[in-house]
């Protein structure tokens, strides 16, 4: 039997520059499993999505701004890459503690290509086994995690993979994760 989402509410935190496949891809999986899904912005009405960061993509529909949505009314967060979405999340103060709530409340992070760089400027990858877009292999093993080149990684309920190419496992990994809730086992960050 499929994983099923009803009650939990996800959020999924992005601006302009997110990769198009990275945001619709997850949150169709969600809301397909009954979730109920917002897109958190720091920007009202709609962002702009990129394909492969060399073209323009959809414009996708913002649910909440930062200003408006609070972290603790989610059960999950899922930070979808795109090289312009998550450098410029990661210099908004709103949009890191954003993220990092979940990190502290130990509630499922899904995180897709670029989307750590949000996680290193929230100060919780030390001694994370993660995965990324290759780029950010050094980013991430100077913030103190433990970069792996594998398609699907999950360690203390962050769930990471690298790249659009990846979206048929991570998929369903984050529906299930999300629906696990809590992990238990997760330790602050030094």
């Amino acid at each position: 039997m499929a994983q099923s989402l009803t009650g939990k509410r996800i959020a999924i935190l992005a601006t302009d520059g997110v990769e198009q496949s990275e945001l619709q891809e997850p949150y169709k999986a969600l809301k397909q499993a009954g979730a109920t899904v917002d897109v958190v912005s720091p920007k009202s009405g709609e962002i702009q999505s990129m394909v492969m960061d060399e073209k323009f993509g959809e414009k996708i529909k913002v649910d909440k701004t930062l200003d408006e949505a609070r972290p603790e009314d989610y059960d999950a967060v899922h930070l979808p890459g795109g090289v312009a979405n998550p450098d410029r999340l990661r210099i908004i103060d709103k949009a890191v503690a954003f993220a990092r709530h979940f990190w502290d409340a130990q509630k499922p992070i899904g995180v897709l290509c670029h989307g750590p760089w949000t996680l290193i400027n929230a100060g919780v990858v030390k001694g994370l086994q993660i995965t990324s877009w290759p780029s950010l292999q050094v980013d991430l093993q100077n913030a103190g995690a433990n970069w792996v080149d594998q398609q699907l990684v999950v360690d203390r309920g962050v769930i990471s993979s690298r790249s659009p190419k990846d979206l048929p496992a991570f998929c369903p990994k984050i529906v299930e994760e999300f629906g696990a809730g809590k992990d238990p086992h997760r330790q602050a960050a030094e």
